[in-house]
């Protein structure tokens, strides 16, 4: 089972990608920031028409995510506070969508920054226990679930440890249903409700309160 401290900090992440996610979605007129089986599926729909835009975005996206999944495996890697580096990088990507926002940039540039960040934020935690926690995609999670609920069935598992896939799962949700619900009155600036949450849990590496 993963430690409850550990869960509670993955599941606030979790909800966070749900935020940023479902802001990119809605944001981009259907495709994605961190979903990169969706941006794929687009991409592939996109080549029989060869339109530029739509060839364009989903690849940028990918591309993105790719190097902010780089960058934040790199640095998480480091001994010196690999977590607290990669909150800070996800941050700063926040920071500068939204400053590109600002400046009028259209959110087909911007959110390209979005989609490295959350390449970035897989890398913050830790994986402790079975659960998969602070991810920007849930697919796996729900086939964690099934399948540990199949092994706590057969006495192979903890009985209760599949309700913590489950859980992450219910965060992004709770974080999609949060952000479409900012989108409406803020649009872009919804990205501060996420943005708060990386902001508390980098003062909590900073502070040590977060291992």
């Amino acid at each position: 089972m993963t430690p409850a401290p550990h869960l509670t900090l993955g599941l606030l992440l979790t909800a966070a990608a749900g935020m940023i996610d479902v802001v990119g979605f809605i944001e981009l007129g259907g495709f994605y920031t961190s979903f990169m089986s969706g941006n794929t599926t687009q991409l592939g729909a996109a080549f029989t028409g060869m339109e530029g835009m739509l060839l364009a975005l989903p690849l940028g996206l990918l591309i993105m995510f790719f190097l902010g999944s780089f960058l934040g495996a790199l640095l998480a890697g480091f001994s010196w506070g690999g977590g607290r580096a990669v909150t800070a990088l996800v941050l700063a990507g926040l920071t500068v969508t939204l400053a590109l926002h600002q400046l009028g940039v259209p959110s087909t540039q911007s959110m390209l920054v979005l989609a490295a960040s959350a390449g970035a934020q897989n890398a913050i935690l830790t994986q402790k226990g079975a659960a998969r926690l602070g991810a920007t995609f849930i697919t796996g999670t729900l086939f964690a679930a099934g399948q540990d609920l199949a092994r706590a069935v057969r006495g192979q598992a903890p009985p209760f440890r599949w309700t913590q896939h489950l859980m992450v799962w219910l965060a992004l949700l709770l974080g999609a249903l949060v952000g479409a619900a900012a989108y409406a009155p803020w649009h872009l600036w919804a990205l501060l409700l996420p943005g708060a949450v990386y902001l508390a849990t980098l003062t909590g590496f900073l502070l040590r309160r977060i291992e």
